[in-house]
């Protein structure tokens, strides 16, 4: 693939992936309704929204800025650590196979602008080589 069509690819993935966490970090800033009744439902206090909220607003900012390649890496495993919280929390209430899966596929859904921004990476390191 070149690296225009991967750093087209990396960008839109990334900018879908960071506008659902952005979305996500909102309604958990705000309280919304349903996050409010699903702390509550998994044994979590309310406060904690805000947490998560603030976590996930800053990983979506981490993901979007192109310096600081340690911050995304971070980023990047906050947002799995997140995931893989969810789906164990959910499992830990027994809740029904239907809400374990929605963490499961967010984990998919961030592997794929993760997956392009290395693939990004490397045809931005093969094209330096080309050119010296």
């Amino acid at each position: 693939m070149k690296t225009n069509k991967i750093r087209i690819f990396y960008w839109v993935s990334t900018g879908i992936f960071a506008l659902l966490m952005l979305m996500d970090s909102i309604g958990g800033i705000t309280h919304e309704a349903t996050g409010v009744a699903i702390m509550k439902h998994l044994g979590y206090p309310e406060y904690v929204l805000t947490i998560f909220g603030v976590a996930k607003l800053l990983g979506a900012l981490a993901i979007l800025q192109p310096k600081f390649k340690t911050l995304r890496e971070w980023a990047y495993a906050g947002f799995t650590i997140n995931f893989i919280g969810a789906f164990c929390s959910r499992a830990a209430v027994s809740d029904p196979i239907g809400e374990l899966i929605p963490p499961v596929v967010a984990l998919l859904i961030m592997f794929v602008p993760y997956y392009a921004w290395k693939r990004f990476e490397a045809a931005k390191g093969n094209a330096s080589l080309a050119v010296a």
